[in-house]
C-alpha cells in the first residue's frame, strides 16, 4: 500500500496562532489520521517560516533579535498543537540548519542549470506582501489586501525563469485534473498560465536592504527572498536528496492550503521543483476562510478566534467536528458560536449521543448489559445495505478532502439508526418475549454503532475512543477492515452501563443577554409598555408581500462563496436582483427557471457589494434545502395571500 505524506503551510511567525491555522493543522491531522486507519505509512509535516522583511521589522517593534522574535512565536504554534491532539510527525523551522543545507543545495542547482540569472528590476514592493506588486494588482494605488501604499524600489535582484516552466506546468495540470482540487481554484491557476502574464520571479533581496534571510550560495551579498526558501521546507523536512523519508514519502506527497497562498503554491512551487528535477506533488488541496459575520479575521476588528478558548469552552471534540463539518472544504464558511452550539446540540448531542444513550439503555434492561449472541452474526438486510452505503460514501469523500459531505453521509446512518430503534421497537418485542428477534436487532444496532465509531476516530479521537469503550470493544482494526467486514462485535462482551457522550449545551449567559437585549431593541422602540409574546397582529402579517417569481438567471457571487445572484422575473419592468444564501444547496442551473416565493417589499440593501431587492423562501430539511414555490405553474408576479 503507497505511503502517504501530508504537509501544512509552515506558518508564519508574524502574529499568534489563530482560528484559520487551527483549521488547517485539525484537518491536515484528521487526513493523517484517516490514512493510518485505512493502513497507509503515514507522515505528517507542520512547521513554522520565520525569514523575511516582516519578521525582521516585528522583531524590532518588540525589542527582539529576530532569532528571539522567531523563536517565541514559533513556540506558541508547536505548544498548541497537543492543545488540539495533533499527531504531526515532524515540526520544521526554516531557520534551522537542517532546512537552510537543502534551500542552499537547491539554489545551486536551479542556478548551476541556468535558471537564475542577475538583473535589474524596478517596481511596486508591499512589505506586508514581502513582494513586488505591478500597477494592475493595485487597487486606487493601495495593496488591494494590506490597504497600503506600496513604496516603488529599483534595485539589482537575483530573478528565477518561472515563465521558462509555464507551458510544462499547463500541460501537467491538463493532464491531472486533480492535481490542484477543488476545481474552482485549479480554474484559477490555469486562467492565470494562460493569460501570459507569468512573469519570471525575484528570489533574492539585498543585504542592504535585509540581512534576515539564508544567504545564496553562489552571492553573499544577498539572501534568499522568503516564499523560495520556505517552499523547500516540504523536501528538507524529509531530507532531500537521500534521506529514507524524502525516497519513502515525497511520491506521495500532498499539500494542504488555504486560498491565499494558491499561487505561490500552484505556480512558484511546481516550477520551482521542475527546474531542480524534484518530481511534483499529487494533489494540492486548498481552502476557504473562516468569516466572521461574513467578515474575513483581523487583528485590527479584533475578531480573531482563540482556538484554545473554544476547546475549553465546548470541549476539543465539538470543536474538530464543527470545523470539518461546517466547512464545505474550498468554500468559505461562517464562525460563531451560536453556529458551533447548535451543530453540537443537533448532531452530537441529539442525534449521536441519544443514539448512544438509548442503545446501551435497553441493552442493560433487556440482555443485562452484554452484547447479545444472536444465532447468527449478522445484521439486518435494509439497515446493512444502508450502513454499508454510507461507509462507502464516506470513504471515498473523506479521501477526497470533501470533509463535510463525508460526515453527512455518515450521519445518514447515525439518523438511520435512531429510525432503526423506533421501527423496530425493541420494547414491543420484549414485552412479546420474542427474545430471539430482539437479539437480532440490538446486535445490528451496537454492530453499526462499533463501526461509527470507528469511523470517526480521524475526526474526534477521544470521543471516538469513548464510544468504542462503552462498546466493550478493544482490539479495533483498519477502517477498511472495520467497515467491510460484518460481525467483528463480541457477544458476551460488558457495555458501559450509561453514555452521556454529548450532554446538551447553552450559550454563556452573557452571550444569551446580549441576544436577548439585540432581539428586544425593535419591540422595545415600538412597544414600550408590552411583552413580547412571539405573536403578531394580521395587520403585520398583511404588511408582508409574497409574491411568486421565476429565475431568469444566477450567478455564484464573485467574493462570498454561499451567496449566489439569482436575477428574478416578477412580472415588472425589470427583473429583481435578489443576494440569496443559497450556493451550499444549489447550483446556479439548478434555479434557473424555477418559481420561487419571494419578499417583495424587503428594504433593498447592499450584501458583500451586490444590491439585494427581497428575500426568496426555502425551508431547511436534513437533506439540505427545499424551495417554497406553488404546485403549479403560475404568471409572476402573482400575490401569495
Amino acid at each position: 500500500m503507497q505511503p502517504f505524506y501530508i504537509t501544512t503551510p509552515i506558518y508564519y511567525v508574524n502574529a499568534k496562532p489563530h482560528l484559520g491555522h487551527a483549521y488547517t493543522t485539525i484537518v491536515a491531522d484528521s487526513m493523517a489520521r484517516f490514512h493510518r486507519s485505512l493502513g497507509q505509512e503515514t507522515y505528517f509535516l507542520t512547521g513554522t517560516d520565520e525569514h523575511g522583511d516582516k519578521i525582521a521589522e516585528a522583531a524590532e517593534k518588540a525589542g527582539q533579535s529576530p532569532q528571539e522574535y522567531a523563536d517565541t512565536i514559533s513556540g506558541l504554534f508547536s505548544g498548541m498543537w497537543p492543545g488540539l491532539q495533533i499527531t504531526n510527525d515532524d515540526f520544521i523551522r526554516t531557520t534551522q540548519e537542517r532546512h537552510k543545507k537543502v534551500v542552499q543545495e537547491v539554489l545551486q542547482k536551479v542556478y548551476d542549470k541556468g535558471d537564475i540569472y542577475f538583473g535589474e528590476y524596478g517596481g511596486y514592493y508591499c512589505k506586508g506582501c514581502e513582494c513586488f506588486l505591478t500597477e494592475k494588482d493595485l487597487v486606487d494605488g493601495l495593496c488591494p489586501d494590506h490597504k497600503v501604499a506600496p513604496t516603488y524600489i529599483a534595485e539589482k535582484n537575483y530573478f528565477f525563469r518561472m515563465s521558462k516552466y509555464r507551458e510544462a506546468l499547463l500541460k501537467h495540470i491538463e493532464e491531472n485534473p486533480d492535481f490542484i482540487r477543488p476545481e474552482r481554484y485549479r480554474k484559477e491557476v490555469v486562467s492565470l498560465l494562460e493569460s501570459g502574464e507569468l512573469e519570471d520571479l525575484c528570489i533574492s533581496r539585498p543585504k542592504s536592504r535585509l540581512t534576515w534571510g539564508i544567504e545564496l550560495p553562489f552571492d553573499s551579498d544577498y539572501v534568499c527572498y522568503v516564499w523560495f526558501d520556505a517552499l523547500i521546507n516540504y523536501v528538507s523536512a524529509l531530507e532531500y536528496p537521500e534521506g529514507k523519508k524524502y525516497k519513502k514519502y515525497w511520491p506521495a506527497a500532498q499539500h494542504l492550503v488555504a486560498k491565499d497562498i494558491l499561487k505561490p503554491h500552484a505556480i512558484f512551487w511546481p516550477t520551482m521543483l521542475m527546474s531542480a528535477e524534484i518530481p511534483l506533488y499529487n494533489h494540492l488541496n486548498v481552502h476557504g476562510y473562516w468569516l466572521i459575520k461574513d467578515t474575513k479575521m483581523s487583528k485590527s476588528l479584533g475578531n480573531v478566534v482563540a482556538p484554545l478558548d473554544m476547546v475549553d469552552k465546548y470541549g476539543l471534540d465539538t470543536f474538530r467536528y464543527f470545523l470539518l463539518r461546517e466547512m464545505r472544504f474550498g468554500n468559505d464558511a461562517s464562525f460563531s458560536e451560536e453556529g458551533l452550539v447548535a451543530r453540537r446540540n443537533a448532531d452530537l448531542a441529539n442525534d449521536l449521543g441519544n443514539l448512544f444513550s438509548r442503545s446501551l439503555s435497553m441493552v442493560h434492561k433487556y440482555f443485562d448489559g452484554v452484547v447479545p449472541a444472536p444465532k447468527k452474526l449478522t445484521v439486518d438486510a435494509e439497515l446493512k445495505a444502508l450502513a454499508e452505503n454510507a461507509f462507502t460514501n464516506f470513504t471515498e469523500l473523506f479521501g477526497r478532502v470533501c470533509f463535510a459531505q463525508a460526515l453527512e453521509a455518515l450521519w445518514e446512518l447515525v439518523r438511520g439508526l435512531n429510525k432503526y430503534i423506533d421501527s423496530s421497537a425493541p420494547w414491543v418485542l420484549f414485552k412479546e418475549k420474542d427474545m430471539e428477534r430482539l437479539a437480532e436487532v440490538m446486535y445490528s444496532l451496537l454492530e453499526c454503532l462499533h463501526k461509527v465509531a470507528v469511523c470517526l476516530q480521524p475526526v474526534m479521537p477521544d470521543a471516538a475512543s469513548t464510544m468504542l469503550e462503552q462498546l466493550g470493544v478493544k482490539d479495533i482494526g483498519t477502517i477498511a477492515e472495520e467497515t467491510s467486514t460484518w460481525g467483528r462485535l463480541v457477544p458476551g462482551a460488558g457495555l458501559a452501563k450509561a453514555s452521556n457522550l454529548f450532554p446538551r449545551i447553552d450559550l454563556p449567559k452573557e452571550e444569551d443577554a446580549k441576544q436577548a437585549e439585540e432581539a428586544a431593541q425593535p419591540i422595545k422602540k415600538k412597544q414600550a409598555a408590552s411583552k413580547d409574546d412571539g405573536l403578531i397582529e394580521f395587520t403585520d402579517f398583511q404588511k408582508l408581500d409574497l409574491r411568486v417569481g421565476t429565475v431568469v438567471s444566477c450567478d455564484p457571487h464573485p467574493d462570498a462563496d454561499r451567496l449566489l445572484l439569482v436575477q428574478i422575473d416578477l412580472g415588472e419592468e425589470k427583473t429583481r436582483q435578489v443576494v440569496a444564501g443559497l450556493a451550499e444547496f444549489f447550483s446556479p442551473d439548478d434555479l434557473k427557471g424555477k418559481q420561487v416565493v419571494l419578499v417583495a417589499n424587503l428594504k433593498p440593501r447592499k450584501l458583500r457589494g451586490h444590491m439585494s431587492q427581497g428575500m426568496i423562501l426555502a425551508v431547511k430539511t436534513e437533506g439540505g434545502m427545499q424551495l417554497l414555490t406553488s404546485t403549479a405553474p403560475v404568471v409572476n408576479g402573482s400575490k401569495v395571500s
